[in-house]
C-alpha cells in the first residue's frame, strides 16, 4: 500500500510531468539527429562539420574558459548528443527582450541612482582601495554607495525571523518581497497573515517568486491565490516543460523591503528549514542582514526594476513614487558605508565574482568566507591560493552535511589544491551551512545571496551588500570565529586518502562543473 501511495504521489507530481516532457523532447531531438547522421555518410560529415564550427564559436566567445573546455569536450567526444545539448542549454544569456527591458529601466532610473559626491569624497579620503572597489560596483552594476545607513547582522535565520515580523507589522506604505523559494509552513503563514492584514490597511504589497525555486514548494499558479487576497504577485521566468536556454537563468535574489528604508537580504528563503522549524540536513546555518536608512533605496530600485520588466510596465515615474524621503523627512542614522548591489546574467560583467575577487586580491591580513557550494573557476582558485601564499589568513567554511551529494563531492574536489597553498578549510558539522558571506581585515564585508559556484556567478540574478567600516563587520567576523567551534578542519591527508572511485568521480565532475 505504501509503495502504491508513493507511485501515485510521483505520478501526480508537477515535477514528474516536467521531467517527463523534457526527456521526451530531448529524446526526439536526439532521434532526429541520429537519423540524419545515419542517413548517409554525407549527412554525417555535415553534422561533424557543424560540431567543429560550434566548437570554434565556443572557443572564441567571451565566456569563462571552464565553460569552453566543458562544452568542447562534450561536443568532440559525443558530437550529436553534445551538439543537441549545447543548442538547447549551451548559452548563459536570457532572452534578448528581457535584456533590453532591463537596460531601458536602468537608463530611465539613472538620475535616481547617483552617488552622493560628498559620500564618495569621504570614502576616497579614508581608503582609496575601498573607494576603487565601490566605484567598480557603481560603474558596472549601477547602484551607488550610501552613508546614513545602519546594519544589523543575523547569524541564523531563527534570529532574523522575529525581527522581520516586527518590521512587517510596522509597514505603512509598501512591502516588496522577492524570494527564490517560498514554502508553506510556520514562516510563510506568519508572513502571509501580516501581508493580508496590511493589504486591508491600504499598504501596497507586492510579491515576486521564482517559478523554478518554488516548483516543488508552491501549488501551480499560486500567484492567482495571492492576487485573490489583494497581494500583487508576479512569477519570474515561469517554468515550462520546454527545452529552452531561458530556463537556466533564475531569480536567486532574496529581498524584503518595507517603506523604502528597511531592507532584509541574505541566504534565508521563506521556508521553515531556514529558521530551523523543520529539520533538513541537520541544523540549518544561514545568515542575513537588515539595513535601515538610505542604502535601502538600492534594494527598492532593484525590486522595481525586476517588477517593471516582468510586468512590462513602462511608467517613467514609477520609481520616484517610492522614494522613502517622501514620508520619512528625518535624517537616517549613519554607520560607515553600505552599497547594496545586484548581479545579472544579462551582461558580460560578472559583478558578483569580481566583487569577491577584489576583496581577496586586496586583502592584507585575513579573508574569511562562508559558502554552501565551492565550485570555482581558475580565476577564483588562483586568487585564493595567491592570497594564502602571500601570507593572508584565508579561511573557507563549507557544509558538513550536504543538501546535494554530488555538488558536495565536487566541492571537496577543490580542497587539495587550496590546502596545499595554505588555505584553511572547515566543514560545519551540525548540519548544512547555507550562508554566503565574506569578511576581510575588519574593514570590508559582503552578505548576500551569491554562492561560490557557476550558477550563482554566471547564470542567476543575485544580490549582495558591500559593507565598509560598519560595526556589523565585527559581528560577521565574530560569527565566523565562533562557528569554528562547530567545525572540523579539513586536512590534506583526508583529500589524498580518498579511494580511487571517489577521486575518479570527482575528476569527471570537475570536467563538467560549469554545466551543473
Amino acid at each position: 500500500m505504501m509503495i502504491l501511495k508513493k507511485i501515485a504521489k510521483l505520478l501526480f507530481n508537477r515535477v514528474f510531468y516536467v521531467i517527463f516532457a523534457m526527456a521526451v523532447q530531448l529524446g526526439w531531438l536526439l532521434t532526429i539527429f541520429l537519423r540524419l547522421a545515419g542517413y548517409s555518410r554525407y549527412m554525417s560529415f555535415i553534422l561533424d562539420v557543424i560540431s567543429i564550427l560550434v566548437v570554434l564559436k565556443i572557443v572564441n566567445r567571451k565566456i569563462n574558459p571552464s565553460y569552453k573546455l566543458a562544452w568542447t569536450m562534450l561536443i568532440l567526444c559525443l558530437p550529436i548528443f553534445g551538439l543537441v545539448l549545447y543548442l538547447v542549454f549551451g548559452r548563459s544569456r536570457i532572452a534578448a527582450y528581457m535584456q533590453d527591458r532591463f537596460n531601458e529601466m536602468l537608463v530611465k532610473s539613472s538620475n535616481l541612482l547617483q552617488t552622493d559626491p560628498e559620500i564618495h569624497d569621504l570614502l576616497e579620503a579614508e581608503d582609496i582601495s575601498a573607494c576603487n572597489q565601490s566605484d567598480y560596483i557603481y560603474r558596472n552594476a549601477g547602484y551607488p554607495i550610501h552613508g546614513n545607513t545602519t546594519a544589523e547582522y543575523f547569524q541564523v535565520g531563527d534570529d532574523m525571523f522575529p525581527v522581520l515580523v516586527r518590521e512587517l507589522e510596522q509597514a505603512q506604505h509598501y512591502i516588496f518581497i522577492e524570494y527564490f523559494i517560498i514554502h508553506d509552513g510556520v514562516m510563510w503563514r506568519t508572513i502571509l497573515d501580516i501581508l493580508e492584514r496590511k493589504v486591508q490597511e491600504g499598504v501596497d504589497v507586492r510579491l515576486i517568486y521564482d517559478d523554478m525555486g518554488c516548483l516543488t514548494t508552491l501549488p501551480h499558479k499560486y500567484y492567482e491565490t495571492m492576487r485573490s487576497k489583494g497581494i500583487k504577485c508576479q512569477v519570474f521566468n515561469p517554468f515550462r516543460p520546454i527545452l529552452n536556454i531561458i530556463q537556466n537563468n533564475r531569480d536567486h535574489r532574496k529581498f524584503c523591503i518595507i517603506d523604502g528604508y528597511v531592507g532584509f537580504t541574505g541566504g534565508v528563503n521563506l521556508a521553515d528549514e531556514y529558521i530551523n522549524q523543520k529539520e533538513r540536513f541537520g541544523h540549518w546555518k544561514d545568515t542575513a542582514v537588515m539595513l535601515k536608512g538610505e542604502a535601502v533605496w538600492n534594494m527598492t530600485a532593484m525590486f522595481l526594476h525586476m517588477w517593471n520588466v516582468i510586468t512590462n510596465n513602462r511608467e517613467d515615474h514609477s520609481l520616484e513614487e517610492y522614494l522613502p524621503h517622501v514620508w520619512h523627512p528625518e535624517a537616517f542614522e549613519g554607520d560607515g558605508y553600505i552599497q547594496p548591489f545586484c548581479d545579472s546574467p544579462l551582461d558580460n560583467e560578472t559583478v558578483g565574482e569580481n566583487v569577491y575577487l577584489n576583496i581577496i586580491n586586496r586583502a592584507k591580513r585575513y579573508v574569511y568566507i562562508c559558502t554552501p557550494y565551492l565550485v570555482i573557476d581558475n580565476e577564483m582558485m588562483t586568487a585564493l591560493c595567491l592570497a594564502a601564499k602571500s601570507g593572508v589568513d584565508v579561511r573557507l567554511m563549507t557544509p558538513g552535511i550536504p543538501d546535494k551529494k554530488l555538488v558536495f563531492l565536487l566541492t571537496q574536489s577543490y580542497y587539495e589544491q587550496l590546502l596545499e597553498a595554505g588555505v584553511k578549510i572547515y566543514e560545519y558539522q551540525p548540519g548544512f551551512l547555507h550562508a554566503k558571506s565574506f569578511v576581510c581585515d575588519d574593514e570590508i564585508a559582503v552578505v548576500g545571496t551569491i554562492n561560490l559556484d557557476y550558477r550563482s556567478l554566471y547564470l542567476h540574478f543575485e544580490d549582495g551588500v558591500w559593507i565598509y567600516r560598519n560595526q556589523v563587520i565585527y559581528d560577521i567576523k565574530k560569527d565566523f570565529t565562533d562557528t569554528l567551534e562547530y567545525c572540523n578542519p579539513v586536512s590534506l591527508e583526508f583529500c589524498r586518502g580518498r579511494n580511487i572511485a571517489v577521486r575518479a568521480m570527482q575528476s569527471i565532475l570537475r570536467l563538467f562543473a560549469p554545466m551543473l
